[in-house]
C-alpha cells in the first residue's frame, strides 16, 4: 500500500527541516494534541492516534537536506515513511509517502487513519 500527502510547503530552509526531523523528539510537535507520544531512545519513538494501535518507529535513513526515512519496529505493521524535501524560494516544501505491505483487509482498516496522520504531519510541518 502506497499513500502520500499533500505537499507541506514551510519558511525552514530545507537544512532548517531536515535538522528538525532527524531530531525524533520533535515528532510530537507535528502530532495533534491528543496523540500518544513516547521517546524510546535517540532514534525511536512511539505513537497512538485515534482509531490505530500504538506504532514503534525509528529512523532507518537520511540524506542530508532532501530525505529522511522512518521505519516500524513492530512485527504487526510493517512499513516505511519517507520525508522529501526541497527547497522553494522562501523556505522549502516537503511531501511525505507512506510505503507497507499489507493484506487487503488490513489496508482497508488502516488506510483511512493513515491518510489522516499523513495530513497531521503536513500540517503540523507547515506550521514550523
Amino acid at each position: 500500500m502506497n499513500l502520500e500527502s499533500r505537499v507541506a510547503h514551510t519558511q525552514k530552509s530545507p537544512e532548517e527541516l531536515y535538522n528538525f526531523l532527524i531530531q525524533v523528539e520533535n515528532f510530537k510537535m507535528l502530532l495533534p494534541d491528543d496523540a500518544k507520544f513516547e521517546l524510546l531512545g535517540d532514534d525511536k519513538f512511539l505513537f497512538g492516534l485515534k482509531g490505530m494501535p500504538e506504532i514503534k518507529l525509528t529512523l532507518k535513513e537520511s540524506t542530508p537536506y532532501s530525505k529522511v526515512v522512518l521505519g516500524s519496529l513492530g512485527d504487526k505493521l510493517s512499513f516505511t515513511l519517507t520525508c522529501d524535501i526541497q527547497e522553494e524560494a522562501n523556505g522549502s516544501q516537503a511531501q511525505l509517502f507512506f510505503n507497507g505491505d499489507f493484506n487487503a483487509m488490513m489496508a482497508m482498516m488502516i488506510k483511512g487513519p493513515i491518510n489522516k496522520f499523513l495530513e497531521q504531519l503536513a500540517t503540523g510541518i507547515e506550521k514550523l
